[in-house]
């Protein structure tokens, strides 16, 4: 092998290398910028479940409010 070869292969093994390199670094930001939206997607979604446990408690309450209303009503009707 002369010397051209040689500065041939390396110059190809060194820009592979930083080939590699570059696509490594844009597929761990890729993956880190898709662990963050999944982050925040869990979040929304914590929201939306404690949002209606929320409405589904009032909804509750004015249920049994109304129940206790009826009844009171009832009772007076009758009296």
């Amino acid at each position: 092998m002369d010397v051209l070869s040689i500065a041939i292969v390396a110059i190809i093994g060194g820009v592979v290398i930083c080939l590699a390199g570059i696509f490594t670094d844009a597929h761990t930001r890729k993956e880190k910028i898709r662990l963050k939206a999944i982050e925040k997607e869990t979040e929304l979604e914590k929201l939306r479940l404690e949002t209606y446990t929320m409405e589904t408690e009032k909804l509750r309450l004015e249920l049994e409010q109304s129940k206790v209303l009826l009844l009171e009503e009832k009772q007076n009707s009758t009296k």
